[in-house]
């Protein structure tokens, strides 16, 4: 009985820990995820708690997939749609290109063996930038880069994690054959895995969505979304496809799919409040025991292969994002040249990096020194860049919203909670849930409501034109949004042939582009 309690006590410490750094961090100007990292590394010395080594089933298997499915389950498909060209060039070509990179430069700079310098690439170069993201939301910061920013880190953990399993493959030699074998072996492999990966997704996500539009039982609901999300990911685990991909797709699916078809709205609060909670507890341990795992000493006898590493991670990012971004700006709706630098220096790397080095096979030869550099890498980046971003985007011009933007997007807030309210209620009042007086009271006090709320918020935009233009800005791209899906269902029903509605949609992306660079 003593080891089950031991484990049970421990983890109620770490919790009243990374509780007192949250609370903390109220006073404090240190990011929350950051500040956990910090205080690990000041107690880890002290030896005050039992030994607490992240394993890697731990975190890919029991943290990796709730992390996972709240970030997509709060992704909105359209807005990733609408960015999904540079999304998917930072989550797989550059991958892809940050590994060639980073093995070359190890390769020739630091003297690394092939194997062992392609391995580091694949692992340091998945990005994890909780603590990042959670600045953009203080800061109010462009919807459209924090999309951007959350789609890659959530694409590219799934790119990485495959690219790291065929290199490992090829490093054990279970994956034998000529160079050019090799390529095409893993080509397919690629592809197999995330495809595979994402049909698994779907088919889950669907049927739990299904499930639950039979239902109205908030605890049952969150109860399937647990299931899917752990099942999707043993049973793509299972059949030798993507995990990660898997558990991603189920998250958009659900998210976007079955909590519309199949969720009440209170439902869709309690599974809202219950995958916050998890991804709070979740990344509260990760981060937590990230800095008690790390032991400095060990770091300072491994300098210099530390900064190679280094170099090459930071050498890597700044070739994926200042050479792949001008060519997805001429394809699509241009990203403005200082978000470049956001997405450059805000990709920091965290819990996956870790759990990928210490599942490497303790035959691989090297291990020990590449644990060090990945361990190295991650704390340089969540402490230097990770403390460091905050004054880069003031210097960006980044800053926090004005008093008349906060006014605007509160009055917008209650506006559209008001009509979600009434659209409740007259669902209500149609299936016979609620009497015609009460109906009539409601209806009378929220209709009164909304037009004191539209008042001020018209008052608001004629008194500044630059939100205005901003609300212009935001509506045209709406509207391109549904003419775009307009013709894509036409192309689909045979209403129109491939090469018009290429023509159309060209044509409204030329349309969108001019009227977002108008002048004011």
């Amino acid at each position: 009985m003593g080891e089950p309690h031991t484990t049970v006590s421990t983890f109620i410490v770490l919790l009243l820990i990374a509780s007192a750094v949250a609370m903390a961090t109220k006073w404090v100007r240190v990011p929350y995820t950051l500040a956990l990292v910090i205080v690990g590394l000041i107690i880890s010395p002290m030896h005050f708690l039992p030994v607490v080594h992240i394993s890697p089933d731990l975190i890919l298997l029991i943290f990796l997939p709730a992390l996972l499915f709240e970030a997509a389950w709060n992704l909105k498909l359209e807005q990733l749609r609408a960015n999904f060209l540079p999304i998917l060039t930072l989550a797989v070509v550059g991958v892809g290109l940050s590994v060639g990179a980073i093995g070359l430069i190890l390769r020739v700079g630091a003297g690394l063996p092939w194997a062992s310098a392609l391995l580091f690439g694949t692992m340091i170069s998945a990005t994890d930038p909780v603590s990042v993201l959670a600045l953009f939301s203080k800061l109010g910061l462009p919807r459209r880069l924090t999309t951007i920013v959350e789609g890659e880190s959530l694409f590219n953990d799934g790119t990485a994690v495959v690219v790291f399993r065929i290199i490992l493959g090829f490093v054990m030699g279970t994956t034998l054959g000529s160079a050019h074998e090799l390529v095409w072996s893993s080509l397919r492999e690629f592809g197999v895995v995330v495809f595979g990966g994402m049909a698994v997704g779907a088919v889950i996500g669907l049927l739990a969505s299904t499930l639950t539009s039979y239902f109205d039982d908030h605890l049952l609901e969150i109860t399937l979304t647990t299931i899917a999300t752990y099942g999707s990911y043993l049973l793509a685990e299972g059949i030798q496809v993507s995990p990660v991909i898997a558990v991603l797709v189920t998250g958009l699916v659900i998210g976007n799919y079955g909590r519309q078809v199949g969720m009440s709205p209170t439902t869709q609060v309690a599974v809202n409040s219950f995958w916050e909670y998890a991804a709070f507890v979740v990344n509260s341990l990760v981060f937590l025991l990230i800095g008690l795992e790390i032991q400095l000493p060990v770091l300072a006898q491994h300098v210099s292969s530390i900064c190679w590493g280094l170099l090459a991670m930071l050498l890597a990012r700044a070739v994926a994002v200042y050479g792949l971004m001008p060519v997805t700006n001429l394809a699509g709706t241009p990203l403005p040249f200082r978000w470049q630098h956001v997405l450059f220096w805000g990709g920091l790397r965290g819990s996956l990096s870790i759990a990928l080095a210490l599942s490497l096979p303790t035959a691989i030869t090297g291990r020990s020194q590449l644990v060090v550099m990945i361990f190295g890498a991650v704390i340089f980046s969540l402490l230097v860049q990770g403390l460091t971003i905050a004054p880069l985007l003031k210097w960006l011009k980044f800053s926090e919203p004005s008093s008349q933007l906060r006014e605007y997007e509160l009055l917008q807030g209650q506006i559209l909670a008001t009509a979600a309210a009434v659209a409740e209620l007259d669902a209500m009042r149609s299936q016979g849930m609620v009497t015609e007086h009460i109906y009539q009271s409601l209806q009378t006090a929220a209709s009164h409501s909304q037009e004191a709320l539209t008042r001020q918020l018209s008052e608001l935009q004629i008194a500044n034109q630059a939100l205005e233009r901003q609300q212009l800005s935001r509506i045209q791209r709406r509207l391109a949004d549904v003419k775009k899906a307009r013709l894509a269902e036409l192309l689909r029903e045979g209403i129109l042939s491939e090469a018009t509605y290429d023509t159309l949609s060209e044509q409204l992306d030329r349309e969108l582009a001019a009227s977002q660079n108008e002048p004011p």
